[in-house]
């Protein structure tokens, strides 16, 4: 198996980050595909296959770390063309979850600046 759990919800709390901008103060990180559980178990081949699918998005994939498990929330398609080139990693935004705080998601940091 690819993946650890396919799923077809997000079990975490919103957290708030909507936005490329907010996101891309979360730092890329390697991440095994094993440890990751989906949060679609739908997959659009022509995206899948497409060469240039994460043009217009982030490089990145968007992972939620939450009570000790990794979520994937945005880029399947990219873990899954990973798999099939043989990689058992992915380099993914990881956004912890248990050590998020407040403020954090509005990109503004606990202390305001």
């Amino acid at each position: 198996m690819i993946f650890r759990a396919i799923a077809d919800s997000r079990p975490y709390p919103d957290h708030g980050f909507v936005s490329s901008r907010q996101w891309s103060k979360v730092p890329p990180r390697q991440v095994r595909l094993a440890e990751l559980t989906t949060t679609k178990s739908t997959l659009d081949l022509a995206s899948l296959l497409s060469e240039d699918s994460t043009f217009y998005g982030d490089l990145f994939a968007h992972v939620v770390y939450w009570q000790g498990a990794y979520y994937l929330e945005d880029g399947l398609h990219r873990a899954v063309r990973a798999a099939l080139r043989g990689r058992g990693t992915l380099h993914a935004r990881v956004l912890n979850l248990d050590e998020l705080e407040p403020g954090l998601s509005d990109g503004t940091g606990s202390d305001g600046s």
